[in-house]
């Protein structure tokens, strides 16, 4: 190395010695041919300008395009530019303008500007030009007559600037998926407004221009989205959602400052978005679905906190784990969310997590007893892993649906209802964006309105269930026979100085009893929705007898004899389950009114075959006030009910109470639908904000809300979920 180096020193002076040489024999040179060239000047006569004809003398025109031609080989656009503008303003040749003919002279004048037109595009094409440089060639355009030229080669020459840049980002997307998109929305919308300021200088905001400009950004804008998806990591991930929603934040962000110099993209970026926000819920909902699906079925149904980090969380809430898998699957989509994604696509969000709390309901129902393969042939049995088989754990799930729907869900997704401003007017879930106006709301009560129709579906098929696991024996029959009101004693149950109810009735006392008391030790603090789902109960016993068409028939067939006491029995079954209802604390308008309507129908039906209801019946308030006698016996403990009715004849053994035949119960669950004119548990709401105005009170069936539910609030405080 240090060779080479002694080899380059003197190899560099030489050079220095030849350069050296080199000037002093040239300045040798011109002093001797300025010294000859003077001798020779002195030997010249001397004339004057006047002794040279006139085509001797060098033409102006001439000079000027000489002069031209030179600035113009030297690329001195702007000198060249200056003299010919110069000469066209005081050239009367230029300025007239004649039809038939052109002057040697103008064409000569218009090829010169030609020249520097090109030469101007030629510097504002070349990719190293700076911006200053860029400028000037496009301002001599414009003062040459270019301007639409000139406008397209701004955009040229940025749109070219803007790619180069893209082109050296884009290898960066990957290593920041979750801001990538950020970065080159700032990248595209930065070179956007520069663009548009340099536009408004140079043209101005003339039409021609201004619609150019337009244009232009338009398609940059579609560019931006097509990279934002090309580049974007895989579409069901919350890292997808992220980048999709930081993307908008970012971009209507940059779309409010180019509002500064007139330029309004805010709706046509949200247009473009919107199939890319599309793609990316769907994915992600779809991926939820599967991972909270997948939970409900597998779940063991042991209460325990969910431990949220929201220090809004009531420390008293227990759930399931797959209530805690739903909203940390929740949770985890809304932290995704950016103030302008929720701002405009908020009502979409809303209504896909209502439509995943639903897909979490249908995977409850599977867990229950009763749900039928036949009701979802093409699912695997196999994959439900886990049945709740006991009240405890049926009603653990109930708690948990609600304690989501009503308390957790809206707790979670607060910060999407919150996104308001004063004034707003608010703005429907929906499945579509149509509604993309900014400053539009979304309550609560919306989102509350539509989870309650999943809520009404999980509470109606435990009901129905439970109801017509009670109602039928484990071979199929019915316990609620015809019957019972059919067989009965000789003389009038008026007579009686102790009736009691039939005996389907007082086993569903005891198991709506049961059901009370293991709610109690489940629901703790739940109380409202104990309440509700054993007011749901009572409702379907009635529905259910009400719209029992077998067992009305055989009171219409006239080959069988009816006594006044079974019209007596039956009517005081519909009392006591009245008083069930409202001695439990849960009274039910739907309850009194369809009883009614049973005992209207069983009066009727009776009269036709000739029995007298006026001599037959005693007054209403002695059903009621022997109904609330049986209740507070049953209480006491006293008497004991037999396991076989001694006037009917029909047994019940208790351990048919709790067998479930799931082929039966299915099959007539299938019956329960409104078109085959059977019964419809789609409930209009039950009346717990006003007590029952019958003729039965209260006060006899406050030792039984006291003694079963350990609960002495009043039934006016029970209202069914606020929708």
């Amino acid at each position: 190395m240090e060779h080479e180096l002694i080899d380059l020193q003197k190899h560099i002076s030489t050079q220095g010695i030849l350069v050296q040489d080199l000037m002093r024999g040239v300045c040798r040179e011109l002093e001797e041919w300025k010294s000859g060239a003077f001798e020779a000047k002195q030997d010249l006569p001397s004339y004057e300008i006047e002794d040279f004809p006139p085509n001797q003398m060098q033409d102006p025109k001439t000079e000027f395009f000489d002069t031209i031609d030179v600035l113009l080989a030297e690329h001195r656009s702007e000198e060249a530019l200056a003299a010919l503008k110069s000469e066209e303003e005081k050239s009367q040749e230029l300025l007239e303008s004649k039809d038939n003919s052109v002057s040697s002279y103008k064409l000569a004048f218009l090829k010169r500007k030609e020249m520097l037109s090109e030469q101007l595009v030629e510097i504002a094409e070349q990719p190293s030009s700076g911006v200053l440089e860029l400028k000037k060639s496009l301002l001599g355009l414009v003062k040459l007559g270019n301007g639409p030229s000139a406008h397209q080669l701004l955009l040229n020459a940025y749109g070219s600037r803007l790619q180069k840049s893209i082109n050296g980002f884009l290898p960066l997307c990957s290593i920041y998926p979750g801001t990538y998109s950020a970065s080159l929305s700032q990248l595209i919308f930065s070179t956007i407004s520069v663009a548009s300021r340099e536009s408004n200088s140079i043209f101005g905001d003339a039409p021609p221009y201004g619609t150019k400009l337009k244009q232009w950004i338009e398609w940059e804008l579609e560019s931006m989205v097509q990279l934002v998806r090309e580049n974007a990591p895989s579409s069901e991930t919350p890292i997808a959602l992220r980048a999709a929603t930081v993307c908008v934040q970012a971009s209507l962000s940059h779309c409010l400052m180019l509002e500064f110099l007139g330029l309004s993209f805010s709706q046509l970026l949200l247009i473009l978005l919107c199939p890319y926000m599309e793609e990316v819920l769907d994915m992600n909902f779809k991926r939820a679905m599967n991972v909270v699906v997948d939970f409900a079925v597998n779940d063991d149904m042991v209460l325990s906190s969910p431990q949220f980090s929201s220090p809004f969380t009531p420390s008293n809430i227990m759930v399931t784990n797959s209530g805690k898998k739903f909203i940390s699957v929740i949770q985890e989509i809304v932290e995704q969310l950016t103030p302008n994604a929720i701002l405009h696509y908020g009502g979409n969000i809303l209504y896909r997590l209502a439509k995943l709390f639903d897909s979490y309901i249908d995977a409850l129902i599977k867990v229950l007893p009763g749900s039928s393969e036949d009701d979802n042939p093409s699912e695997n049995k196999d994959n439900i892993n886990f049945r709740a088989e006991t009240d405890a754990q049926q009603l653990a799930l109930l708690g948990t649906a609600f304690t989501v729907a009503e308390e957790l869900l809206p707790m979670a997704v607060s910060g999407i209802c919150s996104q308001k401003n004063e004034g707003d007017e608010p703005v429907s879930m929906s499945s579509d964006n149509s509604n993309l106006l900014p400053g539009n709301t979304i309550e609560l009560k919306d989102l509350r309105r539509h989870l309650k129709p999943s809520l009404d579906k999980l509470r109606d098929h435990y009901c129905r269930h439970y109801v017509l696991s009670f109602i039928y024996s484990s071979d199929g029959k019915p316990r609620l026979d015809a019957r019972l009101y059919l067989n009965g004693k000789a003389e009038d149950l008026f007579w009686d100085s102790d009736p009691l109810p039939s005996l389907p009735f007082q086993a569903l006392f005891t198991k709506l009893q049961e059901l009370a008391s293991v709610a109690a030790d489940v629901l703790i603090g739940k109380e409202k929705i104990q309440k509700i789902l054993l007011a749901r109960l009572t409702e379907t016993v009635v529905i259910w007898l009400s719209n029992e068409q077998d067992f009305w028939e055989v009171f219409e067939d006239e080959s069988v004899h009816l006594q006044p006491f079974g019209l007596q029995q039956l009517i005081f079954d519909m009392h006591f389950i009245v008083e069930i209802a409202v001695c439990g604390g849960y009274p039910s308008r739907q309850v009194r009114q369809i009883a009614l309507e049973i005992i209207s129908r069983a009066i009727g039906t009776f009269a036709t075959r000739g029995i007298d209801p006026h001599s037959a019946l005693p007054e209403d308030e002695w059903f009621v006030d022997m109904a609330k006698a049986a209740i507070n016996r049953f209480l006491l403990g006293t008497p004991e009910s037999s396991e076989v009715d001694e006037h009917n004849e029909i047994p019940i053994e208790e351990s048919d109470l709790s067998e479930i035949d799931e082929d039966h119960v299915a099959e007539t669950d299938r019956k329960l639908e409104l078109s085959d004119g059977h019964i419809n548990l789609e409930f209009e709401g039950s009346d717990f904000d006003e007590e029952v105005n019958s003729s039965c009170s209260i006060e006899s069936g406050e030792s039984f809300a006291s003694a079963r539910m350990d609960d002495s609030a009043s039934p006016s405080s029970l209202t069914d979920p606020e929708t």
